[in-house]
């Protein structure tokens, strides 16, 4: 009876361990997914406010709520496709893992199949980033800080120093 179970489970362990590596990927790919989902919410948050400003402003604070309307606009284009390309990585990832497991318990020879699964993977994580670098960039151009708040006040005078012996 344990030559009968032997070589299958010694060989589903083999798979199981193979599949745990690309599982450590699909963690890493739903942290991510959790940052871009977080970020995607602060946009609409900031969309909302900005949409309840703008029938209220005049002149050049009504310019900068459409030019910020502007660029939220294509942060949000920006943060869903990122979110995309994220979530087809974890496809491919998933996908990998069951051919990982297909293959090893048939015998089949098509090892590339499993390395063209993961590199398909990291290429679509790397779109994924590629994406988010852009989000942050646009979200830093879209920050304004009013002129006022870059002046700095005129120097005071600075205090004498009291001469005294040390100690």
């Amino acid at each position: 009876m344990d030559g009968e179970f032997g070589p299958d489970l010694v060989a589903v362990i083999s798979v199981l361990q193979t599949a745990l590596t690309p599982a450590f990927l699909l963690v890493a790919v739903g942290s991510l997914l959790n940052v871009l989902t977080g970020r995607l919410a602060r946009i609409i948050d900031r969309s909302r406010d900005l949409q309840r400003q703008y029938p209220n402003t005049e002149g050049a604070a009504h310019e900068r709520v459409v030019f910020e309307l502007r660029i939220i606009e294509k942060r949000m284009r920006v943060v869903g496709a990122s979110i995309l390309f994220a979530v087809l990585s974890a496809i491919s990832v998933c996908i990998m893992i069951v051919a990982l497991f297909v293959l090893g318990l048939t015998n089949a020879s098509a090892a590339w199949v499993a390395v063209a699964l993961f590199m398909l993977a990291l290429a679509l994580l790397s779109a994924c980033l590629f994406q988010f670098v852009r989000e942050i960039r646009l979200a830093t151009y879209a920050i304004y800080v009013p002129e006022e708040y870059l002046e700095l006040p005129p120097p005071s005078k600075p205090m004498e120093r009291k001469r005294g012996k040390r100690t």
